[in-house]
């Protein structure tokens, strides 16, 4: 079917004409990021370091409520790609939102890692099952997230580093976001399954952080050269802390179950070794976790002076800082240093809190309509600068 846009003139979104077709025709994956921070957050309760029992189930509530937010976005992204092809495809010249994409793997692992947090104790063996089927197909999207859209940034897209901002970096961490979740299913399989899971993890861990790293250098010289990006991308600088606290935790979990992998494929020295490097690994990614979480913070204090308006890539604020609370307490109990617990408990009531201002905001955006904006669809052209970045 062809798509309105193009009998009609291509216009923003007004929330006086909001109806389903028009939340279709403007739906864009960086929704999905609403499930990253509410999946982060889910998992982030249920690794408090006090027993607090309300926190399990709240934990539990919300991880329903995500596959439920995820199911309802997939639906409304698929339901644009058939009713609205030609505007849709339109987001694989866009240098901004083509970035997303990435968003819908890492969505998906939240809840992958759902089903081993809270759906055992709900569903059973069979939530295992569930959780091993989910992670191939999120390792898929992952690898094609971060081949298809550097090749689209090499060979269609225009970029510059002027107007770089830390959202190039969403497609390639999916993969490293894989590899936590291989971290958490590794102790439910078999020795043969769970060696094949261990290497896979740490193939994807590969497939992703060294390229985060080489973003991350030239996003230094970017902010240097050309200071900070516009207030409407002020959640962006958050973006920074997420391949930095996935990665830290993708050591950690992995070599937590290596030495026992290992060991049973004849290898108990590797499998120490893997452990040693996750330790030792994870303590060094997470003090320069440190020093971009307070750099984050202070650049957040300079826009919220300068009046931060709300769009829904506040979700930024959340699932980097939800990552990086549990990274601090898989550390803590790495190494037993009680201090990093109580770290890692405030972290995960700041991201509690951040959430629920998120997530009120979000819910008033969705129902007046105005969050529903598609920047591929603002112009005629694909734009190469910040004007469609806020959306």
């Amino acid at each position: 079917m062809s798509d309105a846009s193009t009998t009609h003139p291509i216009r923003p979104f007004q929330a006086p004409e909001t109806g389903l077709r028009e939340v279709i025709r403007q739906f864009t994956p960086n929704w999905f990021t609403a499930t990253m921070g509410t999946g982060i957050l889910a998992l982030a309760l249920n690794q408090f370091p006090v027993a607090v029992p309300p926190l399990h189930t709240i934990g539990a509530a919300l991880w329903v409520m995500n596959i439920a937010m995820f199911l309802l976005f997939s639906a409304l992204y698929t339901a644009r790609w058939i009713l609205f092809f030609e505007g849709a495809r339109r987001i694989f010249g866009h240098p901004v939102m083509s970035m997303f994409f990435g968003a819908i793997p890492m969505g998906l692992a939240t809840i992958t890692n759902g089903f081993i947090a809270f759906g055992v104790e709900l569903l059973g063996p069979v939530a295992v099952q569930i959780a091993n089927v989910l992670w191939w197909v999120d390792a898929a999207m992952a690898v094609v997230c971060g081949i298809a859209i550097p090749y689209l940034m090499f060979t269609r897209q225009e970029h510059s580093v002027e107007k770089m901002t830390a959202v190039w970096l969403l497609p390639v961490v999916a993969a490293e976001v894989t590899a936590v979740s291989a971290g958490f299913l590794i102790p439910h399989l078999g020795e043969a399954e769970g060696l094949r899971m261990l290497i896979l993890g740490y193939a994807l861990w590969a497939f992703s952080v060294p390229l985060a790293f080489s973003i991350m250098v030239i996003l230094l010289l970017r902010l240097v050269l050309h200071k900070l990006p516009p207030r409407e991308m002020a959640a962006s600088g958050w973006l920074g802390l997420g391949p930095l606290a996935t990665g830290a935790l993708g050591l950690l979990v992995l070599g937590r179950d290596a030495p026992r992998v290992f060991a049973a494929a004849g290898l108990p020295d590797i499998g120490a070794t893997a452990e040693g490097i996750g330790v030792i690994g994870g303590a060094i990614i997470w003090g320069h976790g440190a020093w971009w979480t307070l750099l984050a913070v202070l650049t957040t204090i300079r826009y919220i002076r300068q009046g931060m308006p709300f769009n829904i890539g506040w979700w930024g604020f959340i699932f980097p800082l939800g990552v990086y609370s549990t990274s601090t307490i898989a550390l803590a109990r790495a190494t037993h240093l009680n201090f990093l617990l109580a770290v890692g408990g405030g972290l995960i009531v700041m991201v509690a809190l951040f959430w629920l201002i998120v997530m009120a905001r979000t819910v008033h955006g969705a129902w007046r309509g105005y969050l529903f904006v598609a920047p591929c669809l603002l112009t005629g052209a694909i734009p190469n600068d910040f004007e469609a970045e806020a959306a």
